[in-house]
């Protein structure tokens, strides 16, 4: 008879169920003789990677290998030089945001005090003296921030009537599309300014002590500019009677009204803001402001430079044991880079794996007894604090009876070590009550 060698996947199929019964055995909960559950595992402990959060020069390294420390225990240091300086100018420039704002302070005092005074004055002028015949009311009737809004609104009625006048001229002169009258203005504008310059020269020319030919050429020059201007206010009153002239002087006076109208109220404006109002007072306030934000600003830097140079020393974070120590003086290291790795050995735990078929038998709060390689003959006990809501190992869809006695679940348990003999990575055995 002849025997068929069994294929490479039948193969791969065994040898992966000869694993997993391997690994099973080794850490998964199983009765023993007498019916109490046992199971392996390994002792584990909460590790912290402690790493710097500034980059530098490594200057010392407080703690070794092995050492117990506790929370807040200083372990490295690094090289505070770069920053210390960083500190003493940025110190400097709190003392001089410092004196700044002192000085605006002063300066703010003083242009309250002037426009206080202003303010005095302006009012018993009003009670003093009389309104405008043309007014029924006393000159103090209406208070100072009622003026105030009516001198706003009448400045920018006259800017609104400034902007129409300008508007209506520039439409006048479009209309009349470069008419004579216009030419004649452009002349005798141009030769005005002309005849300026030369009257300018010729009266320089005639503080010379030598004039000689200087004093010839600026007469000549002057001469020539005043013909000019002659010349042309002649053209231009010429045509004066024109209808172009009309219009465009009518356009003219309008906005020279309008202007003189708006520079008026715009003054009368300015010289009603008195007392807390005037624009002494407003200006030394913001000025103020910046100088206390100034300040605000270079002491928000000093805080930020001294919370860095704190962190060149590097803290533990909790009670525990230095596992492993990664750096040395000299070293230069980066932030986030794990300079040591400890544990807090306080809060031992082990974890076990329970198949399906004995899940139901372990429930929260049980007890457990643990034995370890290194200690034989002692106990330790445990409780167990979490279940795992999810099988592992297998998939989903086993649905033979033996599939699913191979599904496993995790069982985590606190471990009790008051003395301290245990490690994290100590293989250890656990019976459950």
């Amino acid at each position: 008879m002849q025997h068929k060698r069994p294929s490479l996947p039948v193969i791969v199929i065994l040898i992966v169920v000869i694993a997993v019964g391997l690994y099973y055995g080794l850490t998964a909960l199983k009765s023993n003789g007498d019916g109490q559950l046992t199971a392996s595992g390994t002792i584990e402990a909460t590790t912290v990677n402690i790493a710097p959060e500034m980059s530098g020069k490594v200057t010392e390294v407080l703690a070794v290998e092995g050492q117990s420390v506790s929370t807040n225990d200083p372990l490295l240091r690094l090289d505070p030089s770069l920053l210390a300086a960083q500190r003493a100018v940025a110190s400097a420039q709190v003392d001089s945001a410092n004196a700044a704002a002192g000085s605006a302070n002063v300066q703010y005092s003083l242009a309250v005090q002037s426009a206080l005074s202003a303010q005095q004055t302006s009012t018993a002028k009003n009670w003093r003296f009389s309104a405008p015949d043309e007014f029924n009311q006393p000159a103090w009737y209406f208070d100072q921030t009622e003026q105030l809004k009516a001198a706003g609104m009448e400045a920018g009625a006259a800017q609104e009537a400034l902007a129409n006048a300008l508007t209506d001229l520039d439409k006048v002169i479009t209309d009349l599309n470069h008419a004579d009258f216009l030419n004649a203005e452009a002349r005798l504008a141009n030769a005005r300014a002309a005849f300026l310059v030369a009257d300018q020269v010729k009266t320089n020319a005639g503080y010379a002590s030598e004039g000689g030919g200087l004093q010839s050429a600026a007469d000549k020059a002057y001469n020539d500019a005043l013909a000019e201007l002659r010349t042309a206010q002649n053209n231009y009153n010429a045509l004066l009677s024109s209808k172009a002239a009309t219009d465009v002087l009518d356009a003219r006076g309008k906005v020279v009204v309008a202007q003189a109208r708006y520079d008026t109220a715009t003054a009368r404006a300015f010289a009603l803001q008195t007392g807390m109002d005037s624009p002494a007072v407003v200006t030394a306030d913001r000025v103020r402001d910046q100088a206390k934000s100034a300040l605000a600003q270079a002491e928000a830097n000093l805080s930020l430079l001294d919370t860095q140079i704190a962190k060149l020393t590097v803290f533990a974070p909790m009670n525990g044991i230095i596992l492993t120590r990664n750096v040395e003086p000299g070293e230069f290291v980066q932030p986030g880079a794990a300079a040591f790795v400890m544990a807090d050995l306080s809060n031992l735990t082990i974890t076990v794996y329970v198949p399906e078929n004995l899940y139901g038998k372990i429930s929260l709060n049980q007890q457990a007894t643990v034995a370890v390689d290194s200690f034989p003959g002692v106990t330790f006990t445990a409780t167990v604090v979490n279940i795992a809501g999810q099988a592992e190992f297998t998939p989903r869809n086993v649905q033979t009876v033996e599939g699913r006695s191979a599904t496993m679940f995790a069982i985590k348990l606190k471990v009790n070590d008051p003395e301290g003999k245990l490690k994290p990575g100590m293989p250890a055995d656990v019976a459950f009550k």
